[in-house]
């Protein structure tokens, strides 16, 4: 796996999504009087993840690895606990069978086969995210962990999209873009009390954006697959 390839692999669009995301995200971080380096090396790495990600390429899948871990430590600062298992012992793992996933079910050199959902890996999926969100309600609940309703939505959210990444369905970007919308309040919230994570805020407004790009491709993606 080479980034600089796979930067070089992105379209005139993609590349200037890419490039105006990085740009916005450094800008943030420039304005905050509160610098944090480990929010902002997350957020970068994470940005880039997105977008290579929404090209299909599995090295957006070892970036998502290392986001999650720097994520999760920005979020064990916060006491956010709820973030830090679902990124550690969650998002993290998955991403790491993602990438096996993906590197196994190729399509050309750095894209993955896209593959469709049925009515039983529907189901299935349905009824384990229903078990891992019931669990990890208690032990958040256990944790005393801050904005605990919001904090469960973003366990279902994030299975949700993490289980459906592996499983190469275009839908994992949408609920990656509900899971955004639940982290913004999320860490809005967060922000009311300490302005250092205002970058947090930023970053995951621009993953929205990025995911929603990631439907679109992945659906692109598919068509073409399938012609």
């Amino acid at each position: 796996m080479n980034i600089l390839k796979s930067i070089r692999n992105l379209n005139k669009y993609e590349l200037a999504l890419w490039i105006g995301s990085m740009t916005l995200l450094l800008a943030a971080f420039m304005i905050n009087s509160h610098k944090d380096m480990l929010n902002l090396a997350a957020t970068l790495i994470g940005v880039t993840s997105l977008i290579l990600n929404a090209k299909g390429d599995a090295l957006g899948q070892v970036l998502m690895v290392i986001f999650s871990v720097l994520y999760g430590v920005i979020s064990f600062k916060f006491r956010y606990y709820g973030e830090m298992i679902t990124y550690l012992g969650m998002t993290a793992p998955i991403a790491a069978m993602s990438v096996i996933t993906w590197i196994r079910n190729p399509y050309g050199e750095r894209e993955v086969r896209v593959s469709h959902m049925n009515f039983k890996k529907w189901t299935i999926l349905i009824i384990c995210t229903v078990i891992v969100t019931w669990i990890f309600y208690y032990i958040l609940r256990y944790f005393d962990t801050p904005n605990l309703p919001l904090s469960t939505i973003s366990i279902t959210t994030s299975f949700m999209a993490a289980a459906l990444t592996m499983l190469r369905s275009p839908y994992y970007a949408i609920f990656y873009s509900l899971n955004d919308i639940v982290l913004i309040a999320l860490w809005v919230l967060a922000t009311l009390e300490n302005p250092i994570y205002y970058s947090m805020i930023m970053c995951f407004a621009i993953f929205l954006i990025n995911d929603l790009y990631g439907f679109y491709s992945w659906r692109k993606m598919r068509k073409r697959q399938e012609d």
